[in-house]
C-alpha cells in the first residue's frame, strides 16, 4: 500500500524534527542486542557508509589546522588559511569549495551554524539559501543587521547536506575558536543542535538548552563570550510554529547587546 505524499512530507517533518531535537537513538518494545552483527551485514553496512562519513585519524589533522589558525591574525588572514586547509575530510566528498564566512569583521556578534548546503557551496558563503534568507530577516527584526559575523563549525558541505560528524567538526574547530579570538564578541548565538553541540561540548538536545545563557571560553587568550543556542532556521522552515521560541531568543540576544554597549 503506497503511502499518500502528504504522509510522507509529514513523517520526513517529524524525522527533521527529531533529529534537530538531538535524538539519536530509537526504542523498541522488545530490547534488541545490537552488538551482534554477522559478517555479511557488517561489511554491508561499512561498504554503505565509508564514502558518507568515513572514521578518520583526526591528530594530525588538528594539529595542521591549529598552526594555520594561530598564523592568522585577521579573519580576512583566517579565510585563506581556512582555503588552504587540506585535513578535513569533506573537501575529499563533493564540496566545490571552501565557505568561511559573511558579515562584518569588527561585529559585536558571532553567528555559527552547523555547515555549509548546496547554495552555499555553490556561492562560496554561509546562509545564502532559504534558511540563510530567513535568518537575515531575524537578525533585521531584531535591529541586529549589520552587526553580525556568520559562520559554521565546518567549512566544507557535507554529502547530501547531512549533518557533520564530530570529527569533522573537531578538524575544523581551531578556525572557529581563532575567529572567536580574533573578533572577541559581545555575544555568539549558536544555530542548531549540531553547532551547540561542538562549541558547548555537550550531549543535551538543542530544545532543552535552546534559551539559556551558557559561556564559551577559550583555553588560552583571556577570550570569553556569553552564548545562546537556538532553533536552526532550517528548522523553523520545517516546523513554523516554533519560530516564536527562536524569535524569543532573538530578543533576548538583542537586549543582551544593548547591556554590553
Amino acid at each position: 500500500m503506497n503511502a499518500e505524499a502528504r504522509d510522507i512530507a509529514a513523517i520526513e517533518s517529524l524525522l527533521a524534527f527529531w533529529r534537530d531535537a538531538g535524538v539519536d537513538a530509537c526504542f523498541e518494545e522488545v530490547p534488541q542486542d545490537r552488538t551482534i552483527v554477522v559478517a555479511p551485514a557488517l561489511k554491508a553496512v561499512a561498504k554503505a557508509t565509508a564514502s558518507v562519513a568515513p572514521v578518520v585519524d583526526t591528530g594530525d589533522a588538528v594539529t595542521e589546522a591549529r598552526r594555520l589558525a594561530a598564523n592568522a591574525e585577521t579573519l580576512e588572514a583566517l579565510a585563506e588559511a581556512v582555503a588552504a586547509f587540506q585535513g578535513c575530510p569533506l573537501r575529499g566528498m563533493g564540496a566545490r569549495q571552501a565557505v568561511f564566512g559573511r558579515g562584518d569583521p569588527q561585529a559585536p556578534l558571532l553567528v555559527i551554524g552547523e555547515g555549509p548546503g548546496a547554495d552555499e557551496d555553490a556561492a562560496g558563503q554561509p546562509f545564502v539559501g532559504r534558511a540563510g534568507k530567513l535568518l537575515d530577516k531575524m537578525l533585521a527584526a531584531a535591529g541586529l543587521t549589520d552587526r553580525v559575523f556568520i559562520t559554521n563549525t565546518v567549512f566544507w558541505r557535507p554529502p547530501g547536506n547531512r549533518t557533520p560528524t564530530p570529527d569533522e567538526q573537531a578538524v575544523c574547530a581551531p578556525f572557529v575558536e581563532r575567529a572567536f579570538a580574533i573578533l572577541r564578541p559581545k555575544a555568539v548565538l549558536l544555530l542548531g543542535a549540531a553547532a551547540a553541540r561542538s562549541v558547548l561540548r555537550t550531549d543535551e538536545g538543542i530544545l532543552r538548552i535552546r534559551g539559556q545563557w551558557r559561556e564559551w571560553r577559550l583555553a588560552e587568550g583571556n577570550v570569553s563570550a556569553p552564548v545562546l543556542a537556538t532553533l536552526h532556521p532550517a528548522f523553523l522552515l520545517r516546523q513554523p510554529q516554533a519560530k516564536r521560541q527562536a524569535w524569543a531568543d532573538m530578543l533576548a540576544l538583542a537586549a543582551r547587546l544593548e547591556e554590553t554597549a
